[in-house]
């Protein structure tokens, strides 16, 4: 690791900025992991895209459907290919502790800069703040390498912004992916800013987090590289300005972003969004492939209507694919 558990907070303070991607994971035809395309993803998310940092292994990369091998794998590939160019937090999420604590280990031992523990899955759950508090202390115990929370209502409850205060009080616990109402991460910033990095998923909102929060970490989902490419990196451009304080001509350059959120929101299927991701991946040159089950893959009629979106979205990109 590059610092001991007690500079986590600061080395994160330092480190832990700029536009960061969820990885979606490429699997075959036949459906094993496809290492070969996703180095040629990482290679293009690290050296084209020149993003800060990359999740691995989260909800876009359907850790739900791999083994632990195959997840830690996947971390392995992610820190190869990233070779300190880019940082790299990997999801270490599951419903089993002694699976986290595993993968939390691992990627200790092979060079993670942090990582990412989702709010365990309580069912039946009411009640839920000292249960939860436990579940972080105890890691944050066991583990030396930074730990970022994660909570979003597929959790089954919101995280308070008073709970997630009380856990950053532990010391290797150095941010959270807060997916919930900005309300609640306003909040939270304004509580705790100064002891956890707070930031959520939501592309729309990146701009205004930055100039009214003085956020400096978009942690994360896919549309830095759904919706950037080698000739159009207006969000790495918006962000650029918007830090340098620029922010008229950042505020620009996001807005002109709408047509190529609108294409891509209006052309995702119900029910299958990693499938959705991968496919329009594909029609801008990166490696995509099937979804693992239970996800379901896209018929060709869904097909049809994501290269029409790509085509009429305004993003500049090489020539599309062939169906």
């Amino acid at each position: 690791m590059k610092y001991t558990k007690k500079e986590a907070k600061d080395y994160s303070r330092e480190h832990f900025r700029g536009v960061w991607a969820a990885t979606a994971t490429p699997f075959t035809p036949d459906l094993r992991l496809d290492e070969a395309g996703f180095r040629s993803n990482l290679k293009h998310w690290v050296e084209v895209l020149k993003l800060g940092g990359l999740f691995v292994c989260g909800k876009q990369g359907e850790f739900f459907s791999m083994s632990v091998a195959e997840r830690k794998r996947t971390f392995e590939l992610a820190v190869e290919g990233a070779a300190g160019r880019a940082g790299i937090i990997t999801s270490c999420s599951d419903t089993n502790l002694d699976v986290v604590l595993d993968l939390a280990r691992h990627s200790q031992n092979i060079g993670a800069d942090y990582i990412v523990v989702h709010s365990p899955l309580l069912h039946f759950g009411h009640d839920v703040d000292e249960t939860v508090y436990e579940y972080y202390r105890y890691l944050s115990e066991q583990l030396d390498i930074g730990i970022a929370l994660w909570n979003h209502p597929d959790s089954g409850y919101l995280m308070s912004p008073e709970l997630c205060s009380r856990i950053a009080d532990l010391p290797n616990i150095v941010a959270i992916k807060y997916s919930v109402p900005r309300d609640m991460y306003t909040k939270l910033t304004q509580m705790a800013g100064h002891k956890i990095i707070v930031s959520t998923a939501s592309e729309e909102e990146w701009f205004d987090n930055i100039v009214e929060l003085g956020w400096r970490l978009y942690l994360c989902s896919t549309p830095p590289f759904t919706m950037q490419t080698a000739a159009d990196q207006r969000i790495n451009d918006y962000t650029r300005l918007a830090f340098e304080g620029k922010v008229d001509a950042a505020r620009k350059i996001r807005d002109s972003l709408a047509p190529v959120r609108a294409a891509f929101r209006a052309s995702r299927p119900h029910g299958t969004p990693q499938a959705h991701t991968k496919y329009w991946m594909e029609q801008i040159g990166q490696v995509g492939g099937p979804v693992r089950r239970p996800l379901l893959n896209l018929t060709e009629g869904e097909k049809a209507v994501i290269r029409k979106a790509v085509a009429d979205s305004g993003l500049q990109h090489a020539q599309a694919k062939a169906a």
